[in-house]
């Protein structure tokens, strides 16, 4: 199963088992069935900062991933390290699903290209 931590630093009450629950099944259709990972609600001047301090970008944006593993094979029985998703709620509003699919490609190791695109309509 994948454990989720999840950190609500954004100020809204937000439907943390829908986003839970739309993970769970994205990471199982990617092969991942076990693995830990964090998920983060944050406010603009928050994900601006990330952004700018990680990818040298200033400005807002939906999502941010930050990934640990890579996709190799780990032991059997050791819990995948997937890292964290970051949203910003107030950037995404109710559209957050699709910007939570696209971070959670990038934490399985997708880059932007046709074949992310292909993987985030699979999961819409």
């Amino acid at each position: 199963m994948v454990e989720i931590e999840v950190a609500n630093r954004s100020g809204r009450d937000l439907d943390f088992e829908a986003a839970a629950d739309l993970i769970r099944q994205v990471l199982q259709a990617e092969g991942i069935g076990d693995g830990e990972l964090g998920l983060q609600f944050v406010g603009p001047d928050e994900i601006r900062d990330l952004k700018r301090n990680h990818l040298g970008i200033d400005e807002e944006t939906d999502a941010l991933a930050f990934p640990i593993d890579g996709r190799e094979a780990l032991p059997a029985g050791m819990p995948r390290q997937l890292g964290d998703v970051v949203l910003c709620p107030e950037v995404v509003g109710e559209a957050w699903r699709a910007p939570l699919v696209h971070a959670l490609l990038h934490l399985v190791g997708y880059d932007h290209g046709s074949e992310m695109e292909a993987r985030e309509r699979a999961h819409s």
